[in-house]
């Protein structure tokens, strides 16, 4: 609602003056909000690991995804290894097996340092890796395996494909990544891998989101980490809100109200951006309802020409975690591509109460494997019924139906006539949408020719 600002002879009358300052700090706060939001969402994948006993540089974790482990569109196609590591007592050597493993190291903000394993310099064939902390020089780019990174806290992010549907070869393969202090560390104790897949997980910012305690965790974060230069303008606008990185937080009570009704507002805004994106470059084939997930192909950090694609960041961090170059590219045979399925094909959003049929056109280029991922749309996290189980994979659930020309997949709350139909329970009365992910994409992926159908509403009873 547009604010009447009344001034006599120059000069702002009461009510102007406190409409002016509200209107201002609340526009601050919206947009450093969605700046800051990769930042949060990148602390509660931190804390989601730590509840379940991981611990900096001492306990890693394994774990083969489910619906109980939330997060931001994580997926059960591979199995997940996650090293939390802290760069504060000095530069770090991790070493990567050679083999099928994929992976990103990421700083506190899930700001992409570099790629390792398949994807990454040492492509495949084993590398030994040495992290530096900030501010220990320029990067090198003679030296690919010596990292930068820009805050003292990091994620290593691995993943194993299972060759010919082997879960265990992969775990054991992800077991077998070290991680080792530069130089004598007299205290320095191996640390152990713990599979945590039998746990509750949590690593989503659901709980921060909207509230108070989104600026709360952010505060905690610029007080423990360094100024990064693209955060410097975003950190002056905090200042001016009583965000001050090594000074207290304690917002009065208007601040209180105005910073709670701001993330409210941007949490929405990103949220519409996200799931209801209206972006012409999101449709990937004009004749269906697909959409990308990443709308910038360029690399991981949403600029063109040196300028920050705004949208494409939120509508990409709302709903997802991490960044890699070889997530977002596309052509052939590079790394994986994404799509984002939200409606049938009527144009209605997806309806955990109703039924839909998605054929899928065989052989799906994939030179690797393909997947088909229901999440829940409030969470954004695998749709969590008695199933157990919210994926269907080429590697697992499909391996013995890709033999004709297509296969048939299903979504609905109740299995299809056919008990042996491959099919995924949702839930009534929430939303879903989907992420179609295929790995090793062939050129039929993007020339068109190849291309999936839409999920098709079946009659109600």
């Amino acid at each position: 609602m547009a604010v009447t600002y009344r001034f006599e002879g120059g000069f702002p009358d009461d009510e102007t003056i406190r409409a002016a300052y509200d209107a201002a700090d609340m526009a601050r706060a919206v947009v450093c909000y969605k700046h800051f939001f990769p930042v949060v969402s990148g602390l509660s994948i931190l804390s989601g690991q730590l509840e379940t006993g991981a611990r900096f540089n001492r306990v890693f974790s394994l774990q083969e995804t489910a619906p109980r482990h939330r997060g931001l569109t994580l997926n059960s196609d591979t199995p997940y290894a996650g090293a939390m590591l802290d760069l504060h007592g000095g530069a770090l050597a991790l070493d990567i097996p050679a083999g099928p493993i994929t992976g990103s190291i990421l700083d506190a903000d899930q700001g992409w340092v570099a790629d390792v394993g398949v994807p990454g310099p040492d492509g495949g064939h084993g590398g030994h890796y040495t992290l530096l902390p900030p501010g220990t020089g320029e990067d090198d780019p003679a030296d690919p395996f010596t990292l930068h990174a820009s805050t003292f806290r990091l994620i290593a992010g691995l993943r194993a494909v299972p060759l010919g549907g082997d879960l265990e070869g992969a775990v054991d393969l992800l077991r077998s990544v070290r991680v080792s202090p530069v130089g004598n560390d007299p205290d320095w104790v191996e640390p152990q891998w713990s599979d945590v897949t039998a746990r509750p997980q949590d690593g989503t910012p659901n709980a921060f989101q909207g509230t108070l305690a989104f600026w709360s965790a952010l505060h905690g974060y610029l007080s423990d980490e360094p100024l990064r230069e693209g955060d410097r303008a975003y950190v002056g606008e905090l200042s001016a809100l009583g965000i001050r990185p090594g000074e207290p937080f304690v917002p009065d009570e208007r601040m209180r109200a105005l910073l709670t009704a701001a993330a409210e507002e941007a949490d929405a805004q990103m949220r519409v951006q996200s799931l209801a994106d209206r972006r012409p470059d999101r449709v990937v084939w004009p004749d269906r309802r697909w959409e990308w997930v990443s709308l910038r192909p360029e690399g991981a950090s949403f600029t063109v020409d040196d300028v920050l694609d705004v949208d494409a960041r939120d509508t990409w961090f709302y709903q997802a975690i991490a960044t890699s170059p070889a997530m977002f590219h596309r052509e052939a045979g590079a790394g994986s591509v994404y799509w984002f399925g939200a409606h049938d094909s009527s144009g209605a959003y997806l309806d955990g109460g109703r039924t839909y049929r998605l054929t899928v056109p065989l052989p799906v280029p994939a030179g690797q494997f393909w997947s088909v991922t229901a999440y829940d749309a409030q969470t954004r996290s695998q749709v969590s019924t008695d199933q157990g189980s919210a994926s269907l994979r080429s590697l697992f659930e499909l391996r013995d139906r890709l033999g004709g020309d297509s296969v048939t997949l299903w979504f609905g709350p109740e299995p299809p006539a056919d008990a042996t139909a491959a099919w995924v329970r949702t839930v009534p009365g929430r939303g879903w949408f989907s992420h179609l992910r295929v790995y090793g994409p062939g050129e039929a992926v993007f020339d068109g020719s190849w291309r999936p159908g839409d999920f098709e509403a079946m009659r109600r009873p």
